[in-house]
């Protein structure tokens, strides 16, 4: 058994205290001093594996210094991975939950660690063969399906968020965002989100909605099933359609090797198509509308990544990859402008 004096603080990791980690998982039978590093880190939540030399532990907060706490909701995370444990959604076991900013600077919540892989890019997927990497994305499909098939009120989520008039409100808020993000000119943006504020189709669709959900949000296990999903911040109730309108949005992007990797180029991985007949097939859903979606998904996207580029050219990102943000923004507007279009 270790105690608290036994780890050492300058071993910790950017915003993770380990002294003060150990004195949470002390109740749990520690085996020796721990150690973490850095799995996730970033404009999204930071994400550390943590072990204690004998078991492994996955620890969620929020970035350092964010302001936006309804965006880096852990008890919110928490709260999805712990109802879904029980159901056929596969989800890390959720191990504790800490709201106490006090403790290392941010509420945040342990699991314990999924053996596998993620995979972002053809390379990673090259070794597995055209066959293998068939069998996944068409597991990454099924798993969809399943989460969408799930009663919220089974599962203790009927009251996750508020799905009425889910799609009108989506349309509002990434407007609202947009007028704040706006500092140039950026061609179709404002007649997307006109069209998109008048073409909002009816729907009585209630599902959970994961929010960001595409491959490298899956661990994959050696066996070549989806061992969990994960990052789960975006998670609510509302029209499942809008996962799959923003999977075929990373599809496109993946395809071509922008911002999400590369993964969709690889030999055996399922064509846009294949993914839509699929899901179709095994939801049952109704894909006719499907284009709003898309558009719904490309105007989302092209929001958050103008938002990027604002900070990056006022100065206020840190590191590379941001000079090519702002010239993705006018290709994905268009791309949603053809889908709603057609």
């Amino acid at each position: 058994m270790t105690t608290t004096s036994e780890v050492s603080d300058p071993d910790s990791p950017p915003g993770l205290d380990l002294v003060k980690l150990a004195e949470v998982l002390q109740p749990l039978g520690l085996e020796g001093p721990l150690q973490a590093e850095v799995i996730v880190g970033g404009l999204s939540n930071l994400t550390y594996r943590v072990t204690d030399g004998s078991r492994v532990w996955v620890v969620r907060r929020p970035p350092l210094g964010h302001v936006l706490a309804t965006a880096h909701d852990m008890g919110r995370e928490f709260r999805v991975i712990s109802a879904l444990a029980p159901s056929e959604v596969p989800v890390p076991p959720a191990v504790l939950y800490v709201a106490d900013v006090e403790v290392i600077g941010a509420p945040f919540y342990v699991m314990d660690f999924v053996p596998g892989r993620s995979y972002r890019t053809a390379t990673d997927l090259a070794g597995l063969g055209p066959d293998r990497i068939h069998s996944i994305t068409e597991r990454m499909v099924d798993v969809l399906s399943t989460l969408h098939s799930v009663n919220p009120d089974d599962v203790g989520l009927g009251d996750l968020g508020r799905p009425e008039g889910f799609l009108s409100r989506q349309v509002r808020r990434w407007k609202t965002q947009m007028d704040s993000s706006r500092h140039r000119e950026v061609q179709g943006l404002d007649t997307l989100a006109e069209l998109l504020t008048n073409q909002v189709p009816e729907s009585d669709a209630v599902a959970i909605v994961h929010g960001d959900y595409r491959l490298d949000n899956l661990i994959v296990g050696a066996d070549d099933q989806i061992a969990a999903v994960v990052d789960w911040e975006m998670a609510t109730l509302g029209d499942p359609l809008t996962d799959v309108g923003l999977l075929v949005v990373y599809q496109r992007l993946s395809e071509q090797g922008f911002l999400v990797g590369n993964a969709a180029s690889a030999p055996g991985f399922l064509s846009e198509d294949a993914i839509l007949a699929r899901y179709a097939q095994v939801s049952g859903r109704d894909l006719s509308q499907l284009g709003f979606y898309i558009a719904l998904a490309s105007f989302k996207l092209a929001v958050i990544l103008e938002g990027i580029h604002l900070r990056h050219v006022q100065g206020k990102t840190v590191g590379d990859g941001f000079d090519g943000v702002g010239a993705l923004v006018e290709p994905i507007v268009a791309a949603g402008l053809v889908a709603i279009n057609t």
